[in-house]
């Protein structure tokens, strides 16, 4: 589901990262909530509440909304210069860089929770920001711009205007293309709210607090992990059975 990009893909492994990323998103998105009365997953409320704050004459106290914005501008910047720049590597699974990065990401805020006191959480947020503008850049990027993980108001829009063509079938008469669609954005936001239900499950009533934010991540390593397994395997087959036929071995993608 990491791997496979443009023609290969099919929506299987969009199904498939789609459940993946939505519901580590909607973990993601619960805690830092919870935690910190922030939005983790995405910035339109910060935006929101930097021009409030600049038309009410407090530009300073509005920067932090701008180190939020900028904190999930970077995790974009950096997911996508680094599929770009390793891209042309084939023994490289350019999508796995990022995973690994979210992941450490992830990880290290349990880790500094346990270890020290937390003095300044808005870099605490701003850490999910960019974790989240990571995630949100390369899920969109390896599926084309078809999955985006983070966030809901795009989802529900495009959930709206699919639902709407079904009644138009001469217009769209793509029916199969259009359900398929539908079924995806169903999974995200399905999934998004699962992963924010069990989130505040473990936030609230196991009392993990920070500590909630270890399952995501491992979630993410396990994936990526599992993901390479299956595909070495499935390239291993693949050369396997083209020894037997005497036909030498393909290029797999």
């Amino acid at each position: 589901m990491f791997r496979h990009q443009g023609k290969s893909r099919t929506i299987k492994h969009n199904l498939q990262i789609a459940t993946v990323l939505s519901f580590v998103a909607g973990i993601v998105n619960v805690t830092g909530f919870l935690e910190f009365k922030q939005l983790t997953t995405n910035v339109t409320g910060h935006f929101a509440l930097f021009i409030y704050d600049v038309a009410n004459f407090k530009v300073w106290n509005g920067t932090i909304y701008l180190l939020y914005i900028f904190s999930f501008l970077f995790g974009s910047f950096l997911s996508s210069f680094l599929i770009e720049k390793y891209r042309q590597n084939k023994k490289l699974n350019v999508f796995a860089l990022p995973t690994i990065i979210e992941f450490l990401t992830l990880i290290s805020i349990p880790i500094f929770y346990n270890l020290y006191q937390i003095e300044y959480p808005d870099i605490i947020v701003c850490t999910l920001l960019f974790a989240m503008g990571l995630q949100n850049s390369f899920v969109t990027k390896i599926s084309d711009a078809i999955v985006r993980t983070t966030h809901l108001t795009g989802l529900f829009t495009d959930l709206g205007i699919e639902l709407s063509q079904l009644f138009f079938p001469k217009s769209y008469p793509n029916k199969k293309k259009i359900k398929e669609t539908i079924m995806l954005r169903v999974f995200i936001i399905s999934f998004f709210f699962f992963g924010g239900l069990f989130g505040g499950f473990l936030y609230s009533k196991v009392e993990l607090r920070l500590n909630t934010l270890i399952i995501p991540a491992i979630i993410l390593i396990i994936s990526l992990l599992f993901d390479d397994f299956r595909f070495s395997l499935l390239r291993a087959r693949r050369k396997l059975k083209s020894k037997k036929s005497g036909t030498g071995t393909k290029a797999f993608e």
